[in-house]
């Protein structure tokens, strides 16, 4: 198996047949997809039951309770099989050649660990005409001071050579913590500026919205998963809070 898609899901019954239709579209055909649904209590089995008894190589796997974005992103990835693995939320999406494109870059640079730019979208599918474009080189030192600039639907790592990754248990910035994780085993996630997704931005209800509480989550990120000092945590706090004002450090474009 070459690639195995990471998909957490929870209540996303509305947007999710889009986004498994952009996996489909996929020029890579070698794929697996791993979903793993967080204990929704709305349509999403229905949705995806004919795309499970048609495709063999789509995976789907629910908790009985909702247990959080970590657990299922962890469970995803205890199950895939491929050479890479691949991030896409239920709610976004991939342009066909993705997959082709950032293996080819992988396989060319020698890369590990690498994501993309990407495009942002309204919840009802609007072109935001924003893109987001990720540093050319991230270390760990420099996720930290840009708070993140590494879009979870465009991230692919070679698991083949790094392994599997638990991803720390918060529900807020797991994400940003699990690619913490990774770059301490590989030095640098490359970027590549050419757009390869779209984020649908802060969809009614999903946890991205509950701005007031992001500030606990990233002290729980520095403090409680990284053991950094107080006054280091302070520090990246202040980061955070600079570049989220500002913008400063990001690459964002008019599309």
């Amino acid at each position: 198996m070459l690639v195995s898609v990471v998909m957490p899901a929870y209540n996303c019954g509305t947007y999710i047949e889009e986004s498994l239709q952009s996996v489909l579209a996929q020029t890579v055909t070698d794929w697996e997809l791993q979903i793993v649904d967080d204990g929704s209590g709305d349509q999403t089995a229905q949705v995806l039951q004919p795309y499970l008894d048609q495709y063999p190589n789509i995976h789907y796997c629910r908790f009985s309770h909702n247990k959080g974005p970590a657990s299922a992103r962890t469970e995803a990835i205890r199950r895939a099989e491929g050479k890479y693995v691949a991030f896409l939320d239920s709610d976004d999406l991939w342009l066909p050649d993705k997959l082709e494109k950032q293996i080819s870059f992988m396989e060319n640079t020698g890369a590990k660990f690498s994501c993309t730019a990407y495009r942002q979208m309204d919840a009802d599918g609007r072109d935001l005409r924003t893109v987001m474009v990720p540093p050319e080189k991230t270390s760990y030192r420099k996720c930290l001071r840009l708070s993140n600039p590494i879009g979870n639907l465009t991230v692919m790592y070679d698991q083949e050579i790094l392994g599997k990754f638990e991803v720390p248990d918060i529900q807020k910035r797991n994400d940003f913590a699990l690619w913490l994780q990774i770059l301490k085993k590989t030095g640098y996630c490359y970027g590549m500026e050419e757009v390869l997704g779209i984020y649908r931005v802060a969809r009614p209800g999903a946890v991205s919205r509950r701005k007031w509480k992001q500030a606990k989550y990233h002290w729980q990120l520095y403090r409680g998963i990284e053991r950094h000092s107080v006054a280091r945590s302070l520090l990246e706090m202040g980061c955070w809070a600079f570049v989220k004002g500002s913008g400063i450090g990001l690459d964002k474009r008019r599309a």
